[in-house]
């Protein structure tokens, strides 16, 4: 729905509203926000709203940390989790300067910098999420554990699926702010859940992520259990994952369906899918931004650790889901919940394009199990590995041209700062697995 300044002061007076969160997000995909009472509104609307960037992790100095919000009017919705009587409502926003240009740091802007890129070519980028999450007990304090009461398994029910009332809950909370949800099941691991809900622009496909964990969270902290995007929680069983399905359109039609071909997949498909994989050992860092992503990106659990395409082969990083037509897709399997959606989806578009624009040819499709080939097997195919660790990830990133303009020098300084200073206090912290280990031995 499309609003004007008018309608968002209208809907705010009119709709006993108290509070307005004017939501952002920042460079590591932490969703923020300043709550502005319903009096204030029209100060919001005029994009008058300041905020202390100094304040935000990867934003800037102190000395340059006046910033204003720019709220995205169609993106007003009440958060029907919040009390019906002096209601809460939601702006997602625009992080832009004083001087008004927008803030190169905030990365809703630098995914719709791609987004004009591909429009220029007559391009739209569509983009469908399955977000994977676990639901966890918590303690007599309140805090988080990872024990769950769940024995079910991958589409199970009640009454062993015990987060299945919980899952119904975000699904109907979901559904009252606007989003088709098109299917919700238990996953694999115990405690493990994926809502899906339907495609829509790259934009408001990211803007959705970002409101989903948020909706995710709330309704798990309101049943008492913890709600997690951690990749990889437990050792020993699968990991959550975000497989990201996308298709560009122009003038209305998919131009990765071509009927004439044995695949039914486009030239443009082609070179998508080869710009991916070109670029892909550089994109984990944003795919896969966290230390325990790259526990989950191991052989034996269905996370895609080699690079690779097939047509139906789910242990290949790429898959393409059967429909054809209006349909076809290409599915990225690698990346987690963790990472920021708006950094995802602008690197994975300024992959695709950047194959297009190359006319770059994928290399030959992976019928077998990956799994199940031994690493000369692999080898003899050309079939390469991930990144083993984010280090690893975000040095390939930082040498990688067309990732790095894409994201721009601020992010990618700020970013690879913050995730050397993660992979630093790892490195150095002694686990309970090396106490286990050496303290008796040595």
């Amino acid at each position: 729905m499309s609003y004007t300044k008018e309608d968002i002061i209208k809907l705010v007076e009119e709709g006993d509203i108290e509070f307005i969160r004017m939501q952002f997000t920042d460079i590591f995909g932490r969703l923020k926000n300043v709550a502005i009472t319903a009096s204030q509104i029209k100060k919001a609307v005029n994009n008058e709203i300041m905020i202390d960037g100094s304040s935000i992790e990867g934003f800037v100095r102190i000395n340059e940390s006046d910033m204003y919000l720019h709220p995205d009017l169609d993106s007003y919705a009440v958060l029907p989790w919040r009390p019906q009587q002096a209601k809460v409502a939601r702006l997602i926003c625009d992080v832009y300067l004083p001087d008004g240009t927008p803030f190169s740091g905030d990365p809703r802007s630098t995914l719709k910098k791609v987004l004009a890129k591909a429009a220029e070519k007559g391009y739209s980028f569509n983009v469908g999420p399955e977000c994977e999450f676990f639901l966890f007990e918590t303690d007599e304090h309140g805090q988080p554990t990872t024990k769950t009461s769940d024995d079910a398994g991958y589409f199970d029910l009640d009454p062993l699926d015990h987060g299945g009332s919980t899952r119904r809950e975000i699904c109907m909370m979901l559904e009252r702010m606007g989003y088709e949800v098109e299917a919700s099941h238990h996953e694999v691991a115990r405690g493990q859940h994926e809502i899906d809900f339907k495609y829509s622009d790259a934009l408001r496909t990211a803007d959705n992520v970002m409101t989903f964990k948020l909706a995710v969270k709330t309704v798990a902290q309101k049943n008492g259990l913890h709600a997690t995007f951690m990749p990889k929680p437990i050792f020993g069983i699968n990991g959550s994952g975000m497989h990201t399905n996308m298709s560009l359109f122009k003038d209305g039609k998919n131009i990765f369906a071509d009927p004439s071909d044995p695949e039914g997949l486009s030239k443009e498909a082609y070179s998508f899918i080869a710009g991916i994989l070109a670029h892909i050992k550089s994109m984990t860092a944003i795919t896969n931004p966290l230390v325990n992503s790259y526990k989950r990106l191991v052989p034996g659990y269905e996370a895609p650790c080699y690079i690779s395409w097939s047509s139906s082969n789910r242990s290949a990083l790429i898959r393409i889901p059967a429909s054809r037509g209006q349909g076809t897709r290409v599915e990225l399997r690698c990346p987690d919940p963790s990472c920021n959606p708006y950094l995802e989806l602008a690197v994975c578009l300024a992959a695709g394009l950047d194959g297009i624009e190359r006319g770059l040819v994928p290399p030959a499709e992976v019928f077998d199990n990956i799994f199940e080939m031994n690493a000369a097997e692999r080898k003899a195919q050309g079939i390469e590995s991930l990144p083993g660790t984010l280090k690893e990830a975000v040095d390939l990133m930082k040498e990688d041209d067309v990732i790095c303009d894409t994201l721009g020098e601020h992010i990618v300084s700020q970013y690879c700062e913050g995730k050397y200073a993660e992979w630093d206090a790892y490195r150095t912290a002694v686990s309970e697995w090396e106490i286990n280990e050496y303290l008796m031995m040595y």
